[in-house]
């Protein structure tokens, strides 16, 4: 089975390094026409450049792909609608958007600055909605749409220092839920790629010998095919190292207590509430 792109228009945000720039190249190499998103900062967000996107534009081109850079702040409403009119003024359409881009800004929750929680969620998780908001009428009306969140390990299970990050990962969990559901009818799906991998994002949470083996390159081939025709709906899927699996959450049967029941009822019983023999998926899986 051959995945191209042919035809294809993706938008990348954070493509100017680590997992958006192997997911741009893999896109444009497969065939794909590719807007190459970078604000340029830091790794707090602070600053910008163009140089970054600039760069993996040109590798696009030279190796005979189609791409263009694009400069615009997720995190800003003029600049995420920037990208996806670039897409459209240039090549047509836009049937692809990889919501890739993010910072850091660690530390515990007791030492944490409100600023610095803000910031985080404004850029994870509202650069996502902005974007989405820009392409989604555009996915539905042409009856096709392949949008990827960018979740995280730390979201799903939590990371010391990181409660800001975490929020934001999980929270974008939550908007796939819903955008599944609403953009089914129209061909609309929508995924997250949970990743692990050695980018400057993790570089100091992560031991240098492990981070040899996790090499970004290693978490495109399930996002390049969360972006095809054939990708499910609504699918949380983790890559590390080339080790792929998928996280979901589960449901168990609980325990009928009555509509009488009390708080004693609760502690009495607890551990058959909380026993997940024989606990089901919820909301898994639309495959195709």
């Amino acid at each position: 089975m051959s995945i191209g792109f042919e035809g294809k228009v993706a938008v990348v945000t954070g493509a100017g390094g680590g997992l958006g720039r192997c997911h741009a190249l893999e896109l444009a190499k497969r065939g794909a026409q590719v807007v190459v998103n970078d604000l340029g900062g830091a790794m707090d967000g602070t600053g910008g450049s163009s140089d970054a996107a600039d760069a993996v534009v040109a590798e696009i081109k030279a190796a005979g792909g189609e791409a263009c850079a694009n400069g615009g702040s997720v995190s800003d409403e003029k600049g995420a609608k920037s990208m996806i009119e670039q897409a459209m003024d240039t090549y047509g359409r836009v049937d692809i958007l990889i919501n890739n881009a993010g910072i850091l800004r660690d530390k515990s929750f007791a030492k944490m600055e409100i600023a610095d929680f803000r910031l985080v969620l404004e850029v994870h998780l509202m650069g996502s909605v902005l974007c989405t908001q820009a392409a989604w009428p555009i996915m539905r009306e042409q009856g096709y749409g392949r949008i990827v969140m960018t979740t995280s390990p730390s979201g799903l299970y939590g990371n010391f220092g990181q409660a800001n990050y975490g929020a934001a990962k999980l929270g974008l969990v939550g908007f796939m839920n819903t955008l599944k559901i609403e953009g089914a009818k129209n061909n609309v799906h929508t995924n997250a790629i949970a990743p692990v991998a050695a980018t400057r994002m993790t570089e100091n949470l992560i031991p240098e010998e492990a981070l040899k083996a996790l090499g970004p390159e290693l978490i495109t081939p399930a996002v390049v095919y969360l972006c095809s025709e054939a990708a499910p709906n609504g699918v949380i899927v983790q890559a590390a190292g080339g080790r792929f699996s998928v996280a979901c959450v589960v449901e168990n049967q609980g325990v009928d207590l009555g509509v009488d029941a009390t708080v004693e009822d609760i502690a009495e019983n607890f551990e058959a509430i909380v026993d997940l023999t024989g606990a089901q998926p919820r909301g898994m899986l639309q495959l195709g």
